[in-house]
């Protein structure tokens, strides 16, 4: 063997095994004299085979058949691998929440630098619906500037996100980040979660806050009819053209919010954010008024990029799920599989956005299907 590639696969089985190490304490509820399939074993094959595009058992299970000598590389496999029915018999009795817990703790060693900005968002996958049970709903928590999932958590069937954006918030550790979430997530308790762990909020204000949001918006049209003249304000403006489309943002912060904390008291309240948009599409123009709430302590120039970071678990997250790994076409249903197969592919979203490369992730995950080398590369990253 080329000892370039003997020293590469060296490295690979190493960093593998340190990877494994955080998913070590996973319960494994199988009688231990009938089980032929390690969990380890079990995680290894089916997150490379996600990263080669793998979208559900089925493929999983072709993909270990096909991969064999590729995968004992790593581990033994000495009995092979499972059926389709047995990896989903597998990942439906696999303890979601313990499964999440190692997500965090090896997502904290593979970041290294702790997250300044993070999105929090809920995405449904649309074909995990069965008869008897809803379509799964999951919260995430994503590092815009990283583009990595921190850690994610199912919504209950009869809650809702306000209910499981603190329980996410639980799971991390946020000291010194801003965390940005939607007008879903603009509760007094979950900002005071926020401040609590001492980090700071950017919350979405929308009708759905009845009065704060109706307060905001009239106080803002009359300032604005004052040019902000009663009151101390930051700006920051931006143009942006790209196919055919001219985007101009005009961003206020207003610091005077004593008016609206003797109102509403909001939990560590510091500012408001009027982002005034213009998009410029052909002829037609589309304007729009959008308003927020935070309690960090900073200047326009500061906060309107992190009001546009939050659109990244959007734009790299939740379009990247659907597009390359196809997760509202996933029809994985049973049980606790639905929500481990979620955890899973952010996994492998995580590792191949750590790869060095300018590729896109669809490329990366094609050449991952072709070519044994790189997709064990992406497992040492």
């Amino acid at each position: 063997m080329d000892p370039a590639v003997e020293a590469a696969a060296a490295a690979a089985v190493f960093e593998t095994t340190v990877f494994l190490d955080y998913f070590k304490d996973m319960p494994d509820h199988r009688q231990a004299g009938k089980v032929d399939y390690p969990l380890r074993e079990i995680l290894l094959l089916a997150l490379l085979a996600v990263l080669a595009g793998a979208e559900g058992f089925t493929d999983i299970a072709r993909f270990g058949r096909e991969k064999l000598p590729l995968l004992r590389r790593f581990l033994a496999f000495d009995n092979g691998t499972p059926s389709h029915d047995h990896l989903g018999d597998i990942f439906a009795a696999l303890e979601a929440a313990a499964f999440r817990r190692c997500f965090v703790a090896w997502v904290a060693a593979l970041t290294k630098t702790p997250a300044d900005l993070i999105a929090i968002d809920g995405k449904t996958s649309r074909r995990s619906r069965s008869r008897t049970k809803g379509a799964i709903h999951m919260v995430s928590a994503f590092a815009a500037r990283q583009r990595l999932v921190l850690a994610q958590t199912k919504v209950d069937e009869k809650s809702n996100e306000i209910v499981a954006i603190p329980a996410l918030l639980d799971m991390l550790s946020i000291e010194g980040a801003v965390v940005t979430i939607d007008a879903m997530g603009c509760q007094r308790c979950i900002a005071a979660k926020i401040v609590d762990k001492k980090a700071d909020y950017i919350l979405a204000l929308k009708g759905n806050q009845g009065t704060s949001c109706e307060d905001v918006e009239e106080f803002v049209v009359e300032q604005k009819e004052k040019g902000f003249s009663d009151t101390a304000i930051s700006t920051h403006n931006t143009v942006d053209g790209d196919h055919g489309r001219i985007e101009t943002r005009h961003v206020t912060v207003i610091h005077d919010v004593g008016w609206l904390q003797q109102r509403h008291n909001w939990p560590g309240l510091e500012g408001v954010i009027v982002v005034d948009s213009e998009r410029e599409i052909g002829a037609k123009t589309e304007r729009e008024t959008r308003y927020y709430i935070t309690s960090a302590k900073a200047n326009a120039d500061t906060l309107a990029p992190m009001v546009r970071g939050h659109w990244a678990i959007e734009n790299s997250l939740h379009w990247v799920m659907d597009m390359t790994f196809r997760d509202d076409d996933c029809r994985v249903r049973t049980n606790q599989a639905p929500e481990n197969f979620v955890t899973l592919k952010h996994m492998a979203q995580n590792l191949v956005r750590k790869t060095p490369g300018r590729d896109s992730v669809r490329l990366r995950i094609k050449t991952a299907a072709w070519n044994d080398d790189y997709l064990a590369s992406l497992i040492a990253a």
